[in-house]
């Protein structure tokens, strides 16, 4: 099992950061393109405005009436406009709209302060001309609208806000991925205690009789082959925290046939946890699923030594039945124990999750692992209710 992140994490966060420069760069290419269609209907505005004193001044009509064109388009103007004559002098102030003017300068500071902001206009929009007779006789200057402004400015805002969010992320997303690797490495020696408890502790029962019935040659070598088999286990569990990581091999088998090796093993063993429990399997005898013996047969240890922590009194029933469906194989798991809480049952796969002082740190989360990462199956909490038991559902492949 990788515990520390590697090339999968370091690519996570470039393509974060790619998606945080596309995001960008559509932003900006957007809010431009908006900012380029404002300024030409402005400038059509203004064109439209020139058009009007040029007509006007043109004219030989003196009835003619563009009242309604002043007072419905020309007014509304919200952006700073200067009209001057074709020299850019500015003679009257009320030539100038939307400008904010400070009423204490003299005239020689306003003809400069004018000045200044006709030349910043001008780079920015080329002024419009207004002709009488083909001679340029004024020339209209224009800013932009301060909605222009704004959305020039919208999208560094914008970026200030997701960068700002972006490292507020990774400094929670950092915690987390600390917090949950550090659940791993306690949960991983929890279950390398669980795993290895079960005949460490019988060895010693072992030893023990031994001590007892060292005269007696049957009797030894009975107590022999129950150690051997201990032995096997130790190097079981040793191959199964070796396989973590690694792609396993996978073969049809039977599947009641793979889950009697796990509990035949358990049964010999149960007087020791000082319970007196009932282990029982049933179901199709011809069920097969695509397995690799070792990894599933540690998933089937997993449930049962919870189950037997589940049972909380000194008797109680295990029971596991198989049944094929087609093309998949379904074995359930059920206790009658404790059970677990509604809100509690996805937290039984999480790495480092325990209600006990041992087990459940990581063996329902390798077990989760297992099928559903190497096997391509599932495992979840079919049903449980508090006091009554749990039941565990595993589906697996056969074809």
């Amino acid at each position: 099992m990788k515990m520390s992140g590697g090339p999968a994490s370091v690519n996570i966060k470039i393509i974060l950061v790619l998606i945080a420069v596309l995001i960008t760069i559509g932003t900006l290419y957007y809010t431009q393109t908006l900012v380029t269609k404002l300024q030409e209907k402005e400038r059509q505005i203004v064109e439209l405005y020139a058009k009007g004193i040029e007509y006007l001044a043109n004219t030989t009509n003196p009835d003619v009436d563009i009242t309604f064109l002043f007072d419905n388009i020309i007014k509304p103007i919200d952006f700073s406009l200067i009209q001057s004559d074709a020299e850019n002098n500015v003679y009257s102030r009320t030539d100038i709209r939307n400008v904010r003017i400070d009423s204490s300068l003299s005239s020689d500071q306003f003809n400069e302060f004018i000045g200044k902001l006709i030349t910043e206009m001008d780079a920015s929009h080329p002024p419009i001309e207004v002709k009488y007779e083909g001679t340029i006789i004024n020339k209209i200057h224009y800013g932009d609208s301060e909605l222009i402004k704004q959305l020039r400015f919208y999208p560094y805002v914008q970026l200030l806000i997701a960068a700002m969010f972006i490292v507020i992320g990774y400094i929670g997303f950092s915690s987390i991925k600390r917090s949950e690797q550090s659940n791993i490495w306690v949960g991983m020696a929890k279950e390398t205690a669980h795993q290895f408890g079960t005949p460490i502790s019988s060895l010693m029962g072992w030893l023990e009789m031994l001590k007892m019935h060292y005269q007696q040659p049957d009797k030894v070598l009975d107590i022999t082959e129950e150690i051997s088999d201990d032995v096997e286990k130790l190097n079981k569990i040793t191959y199964r925290f070796s396989k973590i990581g690694a792609k396993p091999e996978l073969v049809k088998k039977n599947v009641i046939d793979e889950i009697k090796q796990v509990t035949t093993y358990f049964e010999r063993r149960l007087p020791q946890t000082g319970k007196t429990v009932e282990l029982k399997i049933s179901g199709d005898e011809q069920a097969f699923g695509l397995i690799n013996s070792e990894l599933f047969g540690w998933v089937i240890e997993n449930l049962i030594k919870n189950a037997l922590d589940a049972i909380e009194g000194t008797s109680g029933k295990i029971e596991i039945s198989v049944k094929e469906v087609r093309s998949h194989t379904e074995i359930e798991v059920a206790d009658s124990g404790k059970g677990i809480e509604m809100k509690r049952r996805k937290d039984v796969f999480r790495p480092g999750y325990s209600t006990k002082k041992r087990g459940w740190g990581l063996g329902l989360s390798l077990s989760k692992r297992i099928i559903e990462g190497y096997h391509g199956g599932k495992i979840f909490v079919k049903s449980s209710k508090t006091g009554e038991g749990t039941t565990f559902k595993i589906i697996l492949k056969n074809t």
